[in-house]
Protein backbone atom coordinates (compact mmCIF):
# COMPACT_ATOMS: atom_id res chain seq x y z
CA UNK A 1 0.00 0.00 0.00
CA UNK A 2 1.10 3.60 -1.07
CA UNK A 3 2.23 6.11 1.74
CA UNK A 4 -1.34 8.39 2.10
CA UNK A 5 1.28 11.08 1.61
CA UNK A 6 2.02 9.92 -1.73
CA UNK A 7 -1.63 9.76 -3.08
CA UNK A 8 -2.89 12.55 -5.19
CA UNK A 9 -6.35 13.09 -3.26
CA UNK A 10 -4.56 13.27 0.58
CA UNK A 11 -2.04 15.71 -0.69
CA UNK A 12 -5.11 17.84 -2.35
CA UNK A 13 -7.00 18.16 0.58
CA UNK A 14 -3.78 19.07 3.26
CA UNK A 15 -2.48 21.97 0.14
CA UNK A 16 -6.14 23.42 0.77
CA UNK A 17 -6.53 23.71 4.22
CA UNK A 18 -3.20 25.38 4.54
CA UNK A 19 -4.60 27.93 1.54
CA UNK A 20 -8.00 28.44 3.41
CA UNK A 21 -6.55 28.46 6.86
CA UNK A 22 -4.13 30.65 5.97
CA UNK A 23 -6.37 33.07 4.31
CA UNK A 24 -8.25 33.44 7.05
CA UNK A 25 -5.22 34.58 9.09
CA UNK A 26 -4.46 37.02 6.62
CA UNK A 27 -7.95 38.40 6.33
CA UNK A 28 -7.83 38.62 9.77
CA UNK A 29 -4.71 40.23 10.96
CA UNK A 30 -4.84 43.32 8.48
CA UNK A 31 -7.48 44.87 10.60
CA UNK A 32 -5.73 44.91 13.59
CA UNK A 33 -2.06 45.55 12.09
CA UNK A 34 -4.17 48.94 10.37
CA UNK A 35 -5.57 49.33 14.16
CA UNK A 36 -8.56 49.20 13.96
CA UNK A 37 -11.42 46.96 15.80
CA UNK A 38 -13.43 44.07 14.40
CA UNK A 39 -16.49 46.23 14.48
CA UNK A 40 -17.53 49.80 13.69
CA UNK A 41 -18.76 50.12 16.98
CA UNK A 42 -16.79 50.86 20.56
CA UNK A 43 -17.54 47.70 23.00
CA UNK A 44 -16.44 50.07 26.20
CA UNK A 45 -19.91 50.55 27.24
CA UNK A 46 -20.50 46.72 27.07
CA UNK A 47 -20.44 44.60 30.29
CA UNK A 48 -16.92 44.09 31.55
CA UNK A 49 -17.48 40.00 31.35
CA UNK A 50 -18.49 40.82 27.57
CA UNK A 51 -16.67 39.57 24.63
CA UNK A 52 -16.72 43.01 22.86
CA UNK A 53 -15.64 44.78 26.06
CA UNK A 54 -12.73 42.06 26.11
CA UNK A 55 -12.15 42.98 22.49
CA UNK A 56 -11.98 46.74 23.30
CA UNK A 57 -9.63 46.12 25.84
CA UNK A 58 -7.15 44.44 23.61
CA UNK A 59 -7.86 46.76 20.97
CA UNK A 60 -6.94 49.77 23.30
CA UNK A 61 -4.25 48.28 24.11
CA UNK A 62 -2.52 49.50 20.08
CA UNK A 63 0.77 47.58 20.23
CA UNK A 64 -0.25 44.29 21.26
CA UNK A 65 -3.51 44.21 19.52
CA UNK A 66 -0.57 44.99 16.11
CA UNK A 67 1.57 42.49 17.43
CA UNK A 68 -1.28 39.98 17.49
CA UNK A 69 -2.34 40.92 13.91
CA UNK A 70 1.43 40.52 13.38
CA UNK A 71 2.07 37.11 14.17
CA UNK A 72 -1.15 36.13 12.56
CA UNK A 73 -0.75 37.39 9.18
CA UNK A 74 3.19 36.02 9.28
CA UNK A 75 1.62 32.30 10.57
CA UNK A 76 -0.57 33.03 7.03
CA UNK A 77 1.88 33.72 5.07
CA UNK A 78 4.13 30.91 6.08
CA UNK A 79 1.47 28.36 6.00
CA UNK A 80 -0.06 29.21 2.26
CA UNK A 81 3.37 28.75 1.18
CA UNK A 82 3.26 25.07 1.89
CA UNK A 83 7.12 24.83 1.66
CA UNK A 84 7.37 26.88 4.80
CA UNK A 85 4.14 25.36 6.42
CA UNK A 86 5.66 23.45 8.49
CA UNK A 87 6.98 26.52 10.73
CA UNK A 88 3.05 28.24 10.13
CA UNK A 89 1.64 25.63 11.49
CA UNK A 90 3.68 25.65 14.99
CA UNK A 91 3.66 29.30 14.99
CA UNK A 92 0.11 29.17 14.34
CA UNK A 93 -1.26 26.45 16.93
CA UNK A 94 -0.63 28.73 19.96
CA UNK A 95 -2.42 31.55 18.07
CA UNK A 96 -5.29 29.62 17.11
CA UNK A 97 -5.70 27.36 20.44
CA UNK A 98 -5.57 30.91 22.07
CA UNK A 99 -8.74 32.07 19.95
CA UNK A 100 -10.36 28.86 20.52
CA UNK A 101 -10.11 29.35 24.52
CA UNK A 102 -11.74 32.97 24.01
CA UNK A 103 -14.80 32.13 22.09
CA UNK A 104 -15.53 29.27 24.81
CA UNK A 105 -14.65 31.73 27.50
CA UNK A 106 -17.46 34.43 26.38
CA UNK A 107 -20.69 34.24 24.57
CA UNK A 108 -20.07 34.32 20.57
CA UNK A 109 -22.79 31.89 19.85
CA UNK A 110 -22.09 29.54 17.14
CA UNK A 111 -18.43 30.94 16.99
CA UNK A 112 -16.41 27.87 19.11
CA UNK A 113 -17.32 25.64 16.03
CA UNK A 114 -15.95 27.81 13.73
CA UNK A 115 -12.78 28.19 15.58
CA UNK A 116 -12.72 24.69 16.80
CA UNK A 117 -12.22 23.43 13.22
CA UNK A 118 -9.53 25.94 12.47
CA UNK A 119 -7.86 24.45 14.99
CA UNK A 120 -8.56 20.47 14.57
CA UNK A 121 -7.46 21.63 10.88
CA UNK A 122 -4.47 23.10 12.57
CA UNK A 123 -3.94 20.07 14.10
CA UNK A 124 -4.44 17.71 11.32
CA UNK A 125 -1.75 19.93 9.25
CA UNK A 126 1.00 19.30 11.89
CA UNK A 127 0.28 15.34 11.98
CA UNK A 128 0.70 15.74 8.51
CA UNK A 129 4.14 16.58 9.12
CA UNK A 130 4.76 14.74 12.79
CA UNK A 131 7.64 12.74 11.42
CA UNK A 132 9.79 16.03 10.70
CA UNK A 133 8.49 18.04 13.71
CA UNK A 134 10.13 14.40 15.69
CA UNK A 135 13.21 16.51 15.48
CA UNK A 136 12.13 19.43 16.86
CA UNK A 137 10.64 17.58 20.16
CA UNK A 138 13.61 15.77 20.45
CA UNK A 139 10.88 12.11 20.09
CA UNK A 140 13.49 11.45 17.38
CA UNK A 141 16.73 12.78 17.57
CA UNK A 142 19.61 13.07 15.69
CA UNK A 143 22.00 10.39 14.59
CA UNK A 144 25.05 11.97 15.14
CA UNK A 145 23.95 13.92 18.74
CA UNK A 146 25.60 11.78 21.43
CA UNK A 147 27.85 14.12 22.53
CA UNK A 148 26.12 16.71 23.15
CA UNK A 149 25.39 17.22 26.63
CA UNK A 150 21.70 18.29 26.44
CA UNK A 151 20.94 14.65 25.86
CA UNK A 152 22.63 13.33 28.99
CA UNK A 153 19.65 11.99 31.79
CA UNK A 154 21.51 14.19 34.47
CA UNK A 155 20.87 17.63 32.67
CA UNK A 156 17.24 16.31 32.17
CA UNK A 157 16.43 15.92 35.68
CA UNK A 158 17.92 18.68 37.26
CA UNK A 159 15.32 20.17 34.51
CA UNK A 160 12.16 18.30 36.00
CA UNK A 161 13.74 18.90 39.35
CA UNK A 162 13.68 23.05 39.12
CA UNK A 163 9.86 22.47 37.36
CA UNK A 164 8.90 20.56 40.52
CA UNK A 165 10.42 22.85 43.28
CA UNK A 166 8.70 25.84 41.03
CA UNK A 167 5.30 24.43 40.68
CA UNK A 168 5.28 23.00 44.11
CA UNK A 169 6.36 26.42 45.98
CA UNK A 170 3.52 28.50 43.50
CA UNK A 171 1.04 25.79 44.45
CA UNK A 172 1.72 25.76 48.14
CA UNK A 173 2.55 29.34 48.65
CA UNK A 174 0.39 32.49 47.77
CA UNK A 175 2.75 35.17 49.51
CA UNK A 176 5.89 34.05 47.79
CA UNK A 177 9.11 34.91 48.98
CA UNK A 178 11.35 35.64 45.36
CA UNK A 179 14.49 35.66 46.88
CA UNK A 180 14.18 32.05 48.63
CA UNK A 181 12.85 30.93 45.92
CA UNK A 182 15.59 32.40 43.53
CA UNK A 183 18.32 30.90 46.02
CA UNK A 184 16.91 27.65 45.89
CA UNK A 185 16.64 27.40 42.00
CA UNK A 186 20.43 28.67 41.21
CA UNK A 187 21.13 26.38 44.28
CA UNK A 188 20.00 23.10 42.41
CA UNK A 189 20.97 24.86 39.04
CA UNK A 190 24.61 25.23 40.27
CA UNK A 191 23.99 21.58 41.86
CA UNK A 192 23.25 20.37 38.49
CA UNK A 193 26.21 21.96 36.61
CA UNK A 194 28.80 20.49 39.10
CA UNK A 195 27.45 16.43 38.43
CA UNK A 196 26.47 17.24 34.76
CA UNK A 197 30.17 18.64 33.93
CA UNK A 198 31.70 15.95 36.33
CA UNK A 199 29.91 13.86 34.46
CA UNK A 200 30.65 14.68 30.88
CA UNK A 201 34.61 14.97 31.72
Amino acid sequence: MRNIKEMFLPQIFIINIRYFLGGAFVFASLIKIKGHRFTTLSGEMEPINSAWHFFETMYQSGLYWQFIGVCQLLAGLLIMTQRYSKPGAVINLPIILNIFIITLSYDFNYTPVITGLMLVANVVLLMWVWNELKLLLNIKPAINNRSRMEYHIMWQIIGLLLFVFSFTYRVLVDEYDLVFWLTVFLAITVFGHINGLLINQ
